[in-house]
């Protein structure tokens, strides 16, 4: 009994602790920022201006630069994460699965700033030389591909990303996956259905983990810092193109914060940008989760 007490009391202690860190952390982001937003009120995320000396910030080229380099990966990581948690899951050999799903955590697991060297010397001069350049040469006409490019812009930053959550995504997905009642696959074979149709079958029946792994990996995207930082180009400019040089919110403050304290609001500012960040994470995770919740529902 008095071990089971004090379990209790250390669980409560730690669940307490876990909650305090989180309001915390929201506390400090809205008292910190809000001498930014007081100042200059939504003028701050719609303007583009960001100039310490006269004091005038504004996040809106980091906040498109987030959105632009958050689509691109997330369009190309869709996919290529349900493609590779299907072959992890039903095609590659028995014998081979646990070290397919074995080199795909672990590639979820590398620190980012290894990913933003390879992306720095190795992704963007192939993507500059072998599709940036045509893109631009053949389909200049087309504003998206319009400015000519060089090797560290939103595209790369977008790609390097996709590869950086996609086993981020299939990790989820593949769980599902393996989850089906096996009964499920033999009720398709049974009538007559080939491997390929099984396979879509499954996947529609888990549309919700899909759904719930690619908008997860979405708000790890929107966050990533180092990696983007590296291969982004930190101009802070209103993109026209993809391949544009720009700014995310995450990279700005990584950029900033070193000289922020010399100014009077860039503190706040940069806070500012992390909270946007913050609320545009907050809201994609709560989806993430609602359709992770309908999974566990649904099993």
């Amino acid at each position: 009994m008095r071990s089971e007490k004090i379990f209790q009391i250390l669980l409560f202690f730690f669940i307490f602790t876990t909650l305090t860190i989180v309001v915390g952390i929201v506390v400090s982001l809205v008292t910190t920022s809000s001498p930014i937003f007081i100042k200059y009120g939504l003028d701050f995320v719609f303007s583009s201006v960001w100039n310490p000396v006269k004091e005038s910030y504004g996040i809106l080229p980091a906040l498109l630069g987030t959105l632009i380099t958050s689509t691109i990966a997330i369009s190309i990581a869709t996919p290529l994460a349900i493609s590779l948690a299907v072959f992890s899951s039903e095609i590659i050999p028995q014998r081979f699965r646990s070290l397919m799903n074995s080199i795909s955590d672990l590639m979820a697991s590398l620190p980012s700033v290894i990913y933003g060297l390879w992306g720095l010397y190795v992704l963007a001069p192939i993507l500059h030389n072998y599709l940036m350049l045509p893109l631009h040469n053949y389909l200049g006409f087309i504003p998206l591909f319009s400015t000519k490019p060089t090797p560290t812009n939103l595209f790369t930053a977008g790609v390097l990303l996709a590869i950086m959550i996609v086993p981020f995504a299939s990790s989820i997905i593949r769980e599902a996956y393996t989850a089906v009642p096996y009964n499920l696959k033999e009720a398709a074979y049974s009538i007559g259905m080939t491997k390929w149709e099984t396979v879509r079958t499954m996947l529609g029946y888990i549309k919700s983990a899909i759904f719930a792994g690619l908008f997860l990996a979405l708000g790890r995207a929107m966050g990533e810092t180092m990696a983007v930082a590296m291969v982004v180009g930190n101009i802070l400019n209103i993109p026209k193109s993809l391949f544009d040089m720009g700014y995310t919110i995450s990279s700005l403050i990584a950029n900033q914060f070193p000289n922020a304290e010399a100014y009077e609001y860039m503190v706040p500012a940069l806070y500012g940008g992390a909270t946007i960040l913050f609320l545009i994470g907050l809201v994609i995770n709560l989806v993430g989760l609602y359709f992770i919740k309908k999974v566990m529902i649904k099993g």
